[in-house]
């Protein structure tokens, strides 16, 4: 049976918008049975995961944590729980990654503290908490259910959800916590660094008609954006007739310095001038922005279109280009490409020899649908601007 109070608390958790990862390991088992057992857990749960093994928990880090039970590796699993809801949640959905580590009491009687780790993870604010148990106070199960009752509170805090409930721990059972809060600098220096795979900036107000679990993706430098920019977003979405258009900006360059976070945050305002959504990622490539944004269809011209099957970028070997490709392909996406002027000549995408086993994964905008010759590297020029980070 469920108390009545964690019952209320898990309802108001699901009324709350935050979508979430969990990632479980060592106790608090009860937490994934109390939110899944009520109603409207899909509002709320995106994906749990309970990486008991060793084995599993080194891949799930990628790396081999110098302690399993700690609060670092707590920390380390919601921080990856984060990035994970990120890729799984809405565009500009606000979301949770959650991380649960113990060492509670076992069939053996243990030589060390009964203890668990705990974390959550929100786009500006990372919590972290260490609680050690009176050691022989409680059977396994007890254990288990007061861990649960202090994730789920964690949770809740999380979701800034107010809590009410009887805390079952003890007056020596205080929980060690540290809180760091970010601003929109720090999220984005996260974003340039790695620890954050990419942030949304959801400015348009008319994408709540389209199916948010594809993405309809137009990448550039956007430097600046300009009218054929959204003019072949607004032509690509007609094509698709289904999906979540937006823009996409990478903070890192595969040939030049990173952008510095008073270059994107200048740059995102043109977004929020024109009502469109764009997102900030740190992948420069296109088969990175796949496994990023897997069943996307991506809005290229024609330009990017010859660089993405030319082998000179990739080595100078046909196989590993075709193959390259092919795994974008397994991940579901499309290129739509575009017409462009190249080197003086209106180019389309029939002009350019696709390799058979890609050709179904390129689709052409038809230049009588869309034509602009205008780039943001001639308006660049007109206006005397600097030709840096494009």
């Amino acid at each position: 049976m469920m108390d009545g109070w964690i019952r209320a608390l898990v309802e108001a958790i699901h009324s709350s918008p935050p979508q979430a990862v969990i990632y479980l390991s060592g106790g608090a088992s009860l937490v994934l049975n109390w939110l899944l057992s009520v109603s409207g857990a899909s509002n709320t749960v995106l994906e749990a995961v309970v990486p008991y093994s060793r084995m599993s928990m080194i891949q799930l880090l990628g790396k081999v944590p110098s302690q399993f039970g700690s609060r670092q590796t707590a920390e380390d699993m919601a921080s990856l729980a984060y990035n994970r809801a990120l890729k799984l949640s809405k565009p500009g959905s606000p979301v949770l990654g959650v991380g649960f580590t113990g060492s509670l009491a076992s069939t053996r009687p243990k030589l060390g503290d009964h203890r668990f780790h705990l974390s959550t993870r929100t786009s500006d604010r990372l919590w972290v908490s260490t609680i050690t148990l009176s050691k022989g106070l409680r059977t396994r199960e007890q254990e288990e259910r007061v861990s649960s009752q202090v994730l789920l509170q964690a949770i809740a805090n999380a979701c800034k959800v107010p809590v009410t409930c009887v805390s079952e721990l003890t007056e020596s059972e205080v929980p060690d916590e540290c809180e760091k809060h970010f601003d929109e600098d720090q999220e984005l220096e996260q974003l340039i660094s790695g620890q954050i795979c990419f942030k949304v900036y959801p400015f348009s107000s008319e994408t709540h008609t389209y199916n948010a679990e594809r993405k309809i993706i137009l990448s550039g430098s956007f430097n600046p954006l300009h009218e054929g920019h959204l003019k072949m977003l607004e032509v690509a979405t007609s094509i698709c007739g289904d999906g979540y258009p937006c823009f996409e900006l990478s903070a890192i360059n595969a040939d030049k310095p990173p952008l510095t976070v008073s270059q994107i945050k200048d740059r995102v305002k043109q977004f929020e001038k024109a009502g469109k959504t764009v997102i900030i990622s740190n992948q420069p490539y296109f088969y990175k922005k796949a496994e990023l944004f897997p069943g996307s269809a991506f809005v290229i011209g024609a330009d990017t279109a010859v660089r993405l099957i030319n082998p000179k970028y990739y080595g100078a070997d046909y196989g590993t280009m075709v193959e390259t490709l092919l795994a974008c392909k397994r991940t579901g996406c499309t290129f739509l490409v575009g017409g462009r002027n190249m080197d003086g000549v209106f180019q389309v995408l029939d002009d350019f020899d696709i390799p058979e086993e890609l050709s179904d994964m390129f689709i052409p905008i038809p230049p009588e649908t869309f034509r602009m010759d205008i780039s943001s590297t001639e308006i660049r020029k007109s206006r005397g601007m600097q030709d840096s980070h494009v």
